[in-house]
């Protein structure tokens, strides 16, 4: 039992590194990103909805966080507590104490559950060894995610998002993004696209998030930068307006794989972030782009 046990944790401590070496050095392995977690099976941004992502083998999730009134970071979309919890009010104006009492709610306000909401030191936890993740809605918190990584032992699979100019970044944080993987957020339709994808791409990071209402040659040309520059290119396939129209339901629902993941794979994108894990990993796998090195 003693080495069914070890050998399970060598495993879980070795996913992770597995799974960073395939984001740098892998060029056609197509990484899916858990959004908000596994939120149909569990409440969004809540520890089983990120071990529910972990079961599945997905290879990274994305978490939101804000500060407590005692400055203790938990893991929420929304500023407010109403929509996903038991609560009312900001975040801000209660104590983490306080915010344990709360149960979060599954799926768009419907009946609470026996969830509580998680910091973010219990998430890193949770995650430590066995997936990537993303931590979107951090910026401003960005010295204190870099704390609590090296705390647990997460500064390895952690990215930090943010949308800001490279001149703010490094200013606010130049210190530290040697230890921690960055990567730049670039609305592609923005009147200033290829300013800010020249300029992101100076910093050399191994992906840059495009987001896109529309698509037109100024995308394609946006894109055939990015991918020039030897950078990877990161979709958000969740709604329809980040990926001009070729999203997770029109995949599922409308049963157009093809004309939604199908389409962002021909954009060049090595990594998707979805709210339908499970069957874009199914599809990932019938094109033979999940075969980790």
């Amino acid at each position: 039992m003693l080495v069914v046990m070890m050998t399970s944790m060598a495993w879980a401590e070795n996913h992770a590194e597995k799974l960073r070496r395939n984001l740098f050095e892998n060029p056609r392995y197509v990484m899916v990103v858990a959004h908000r977690g596994d939120w149909r099976g569990a409440p969004e941004n809540s520890l089983q909805a990120f071990q529910n992502s972990i079961d599945m083998g997905v290879d990274m999730i994305e978490v939101d966080i804000h500060k407590t009134k005692d400055g203790q970071l938990v893991c929420m979309h929304d500023v407010t507590l109403n929509r996903t919890s038991t609560g009312k009010g900001k975040i801000e104006d209660h104590t983490l104490a306080e915010l344990k009492k709360l149960r979060l709610k599954q799926q768009h306000g419907a009946t609470a559950t026996r969830h509580a909401i998680p910091t973010l030191e219990e998430v890193l936890n949770l995650c430590r060894g066995k997936i990537l993740i993303n931590i979107d809605k951090g910026y401003d918190y960005f010295q204190d995610v870099v704390r609590l990584m090296e705390k647990t032992g997460t500064t390895e699979q952690v990215i930090i998002k943010s949308g800001n100019r490279p001149e703010k970044v490094i200013a606010e944080n130049g210190s530290v993004l040697e230890k921690v993987i960055y990567m730049p957020i670039v609305n592609l339709n923005a009147d200033n696209a290829r300013e800010m994808v020249t300029e992101n791409l100076k910093l050399k990071p191994v992906a840059i998030e495009c987001c896109m209402k529309e698509y037109d040659q100024n995308v394609e040309a946006l894109l055939q930068q990015i991918r020039d520059a030897g950078v990877k290119v990161w979709i958000n396939s969740i709604w329809p307006s980040l990926c001009a129209g070729h999203d997770d339901d029109r995949a599922v629902e409308m049963k157009e794989p093809d004309e939604s993941w199908g389409w962002i794979l021909e954009r060049g994108a090595t990594l998707i972030q979805s709210d339908r894990p499970a069957p874009l990993m199914k599809y990932l796998k019938a094109q033979k782009r999940r075969k980790l090195k």
